[in-house]
């Protein structure tokens, strides 16, 4: 429970422009009954992060490609 807890703080405070003006920027979310899948991009990597949040259990995970490696967005196509 404690995880669940923390992982909808993160969601809500990224939504809510906490953080996410300054670093991160949130993208493509997928909603359903008790469940959201989105990604993360990360303005200063490029990293893109799996967020999936399913009733009270959610996970953050980098999104990997066919190859094993990390999804990078450009600069230049990160839009904010």
């Amino acid at each position: 429970m404690f995880f669940a807890g923390l992982f909808v703080s993160l969601q809500e405070k990224l939504k809510q422009g906490d953080m996410a003006r300054k670093r991160f920027i949130w993208e493509k979310a997928q909603n359903g009954l008790m469940k959201e899948v989105s990604v993360i991009i990360d303005t200063e990597t490029g990293v893109n992060y799996l967020f999936v949040v399913h009733g009270y259990a959610g996970g953050l995970t980098p999104l990997l490609d066919k190859n094993g490696k990390p999804v990078i967005t450009p600069p230049n196509e990160i839009i904010d």
